[in-house]
């Protein structure tokens, strides 16, 4: 389990992570890109592609899962208390790559 609050800190330590609000809630950018929400206290998405979110579901089912904006493929939702630190490092690093690289 990590809380909200580590989740930030492996966001923010990615090269040239800032934290802006999202609607209400904090999201994770890098050069103007969102790579990461937190909409609720216990739960994180990472914007990975297509293939790495449903990597991420199929290999870490307690804590992963697919995330659908309409009918869209649009992100995994990590369930924090599911979950330590090094899978959310990891899945943050792969969509910071993503996002930074666009």
């Amino acid at each position: 389990m990590i809380t909200e609050d580590t989740a930030r800190e492996l966001a923010l330590a990615l090269p040239g992570a800032i934290e802006q609000d999202h609607h209400g809630f904090p999201s994770f950018r890098v050069n103007g890109r969102i790579f990461a929400t937190l909409p609720q206290p216990d739960r994180l998405r990472a914007m990975l592609d297509e293939p790495e979110i449903r990597t991420a579901a199929s290999e870490h089912p307690e804590a992963c899962t697919e995330y659908y904006w309409g009918k869209r493929l649009a992100c995994v939702e990590i369930d924090l208390a599911g979950t330590d630190a090094e899978l959310v490092r990891d899945l943050l690093a792969q969509a910071w790559e993503h996002q930074a690289h666009r």
